[in-house]
């Protein structure tokens, strides 16, 4: 046969190669990337997963992943951790981690806004009332309070205890980075610094397991 009545073999293999790198492209590209955020877990049935116990914990604005640090299995704070597991079934470390670092975030924005009312579920009674008498002075010398968390670099359990009765502690540690600046009544500055200053926060958050509110209310506030 001639030439031009022979069987086009080059043409067929530029159409199998042709095929191979889409299908190639398209397993690449329909991988998830490493910065795309995973989609939520669901509960069987198609229900969302529950949110933290700790002032339930929604989604925010994306940013530097913070370091977590849960406590030996083993510790003495692991047992005590294991035991409140066993309380209440729906316990877990780990999401009461990230919950602490959410109501860490609302209660100190909500302190430098003079917000009471965000303030009042999140805190015990008599944590709530130093709150409230440090913004009540604020006010009475017209002063106001900016605080920006640029953010929170790391995040630990250091402490857990869970009483006879039920009432059940658990202390964190919380390194954040953060612009704190109070103005007084003229307009200027009277305490802290537009420069980003790196704090030490020891909180201890507590709760009745098996009650209905599942709200870990701040009891203790310190610097370290």
């Amino acid at each position: 046969m001639g030439g031009s009545g022979s069987f086009p073999v080059d043409l067929v293999l530029f159409g199998m190669i042709a095929a191979f790198l889409v299908l190639r492209l398209r397993s690449i590209l329909g991988r998830r990337g490493g910065y795309e955020r995973p989609a939520q877990p669901q509960q069987p049935g198609g229900t969302p997963a529950p949110a933290a116990p700790v002032a339930d914990a929604r989604a925010e604005p994306a940013q530097a992943p913070t370091m977590r640090d849960l406590p030996d299995p083993g510790s003495q704070i692991g047992q005590a951790l294991l035991q409140m597991r066993q309380a209440e079934r729906g316990f877990d470390p780990a999401r009461f981690l990230a919950g602490a670092e959410h109501a860490f975030r609302l209660i100190v924005t909500a302190f430098a806004q003079g917000g009471r009312q965000e303030l009042r579920p999140l805190l015990s009674d008599d944590t709530y009332r130093a709150f409230e008498s440090a913004i009540a002075a604020r006010e009475m010398a017209h002063e106001t309070h900016r605080t920006e968390i640029r953010s929170i670099e790391s995040a630990a359990i250091i402490g857990a205890h869970l009483a006879e009765n039920g009432l059940a502690s658990i202390t964190v540690r919380i390194v954040s980075d953060q612009i704190n600046v109070t103005v007084s009544a003229n307009g200027l500055p009277s305490a802290g610094s537009e420069s980003v200053t790196e704090i030490t926060d020891v909180w201890t958050f507590e709760r009745h397991l098996n009650t209905p509110d599942p709200t870990w209310r701040l009891v203790s506030a310190a610097s370290a």
